[in-house]
């Protein structure tokens, strides 16, 4: 079954045993070896670097003309959960995905905050196996074929945000989990973002980075309403 995988991303693994962790969920991880590091989020971590490290050039050279915000408002559709949820949908991610009983049962296979994670995490599986040209190859195959050029579909409040302070000198933006609650297959984020030090968004979601957009919508209605 895991072939078929390999056949539907386009590369075939020296190890297959970190495609095996790019498909384990710290569900299924927690469950069975009591051990979240065993699950696919530091390859996540890993995957989210590269991958928008890859766009950020590729964009740079095929827009010579686009300044900065364009460039980063492009990079963040590209790279957004949405984006990367579409792309695991059509390979079928969600079939290999090894999940907790709860996941399982809550419908973890089809939700788009873990297909994006996972999708993530084979883009950094491939980059471990195959070096940068492997997870380039993946890219180029599934995030670079469609760039939107003109018309955004995503929101992205924290690239807006970031934007708008940046606009006085010597600001220091940042964001911290405060809180999560709930079982491994409905975990709640709570996230706060801070201008320096100072709290002025909270966002709440189901994965930490819906949670930072969250915040960082808050933050704009409160201290830039007519952004809004």
């Amino acid at each position: 079954m895991i072939k078929d995988l390999e056949t539907a991303i386009g590369y075939h693994f020296h190890n297959i045993s970190l495609l095996q962790n790019a498909l384990t969920h710290s569900s299924y991880a927690n469950e069975r070896w009591h051990n979240s590091l065993l699950s696919n989020e530091r390859l996540e971590f890993l995957g989210d670097s590269i991958l928008g490290m890859l766009v950020a050039e590729y964009l740079f050279r095929s827009f010579p003309n686009r300044p900065e915000g364009e460039l980063t408002r492009m990079r963040a559709d590209m790279v957004c959960e949405k984006t990367l949820a579409a792309v695991a949908n059509s390979i079928h991610l969600g079939d290999h995905l090894l999940l907790g009983h709860g996941e399982e049962q809550g419908g973890g296979r089809s939700r788009d905050s873990i297909l994006a994670d996972a999708m993530e995490s084979v883009i950094a599986a491939c980059f471990l196996d195959g070096g940068m040209e492997a997870a380039l190859q993946i890219i180029r195959r599934f995030i670079l074929v469609e760039v939107p050029v003109t018309r955004l579909h995503n929101a992205d409040y924290k690239t807006q945000l970031q934007e708008l302070v940046q606009q006085k000198r010597n600001q220091v933006l940042s964001y911290s989990l405060a809180r999560e609650s709930g079982p491994d297959h409905d975990k709640q984020f709570e996230v706060e973002v801070c201008i320096n030090g100072s709290v002025v968004g909270t966002g709440r979601g189901s994965s930490k980075k819906r949670a930072e957009q969250d915040a960082a919508r808050a933050a704009i209605a409160r201290l830039f309403p007519e952004k809004n």
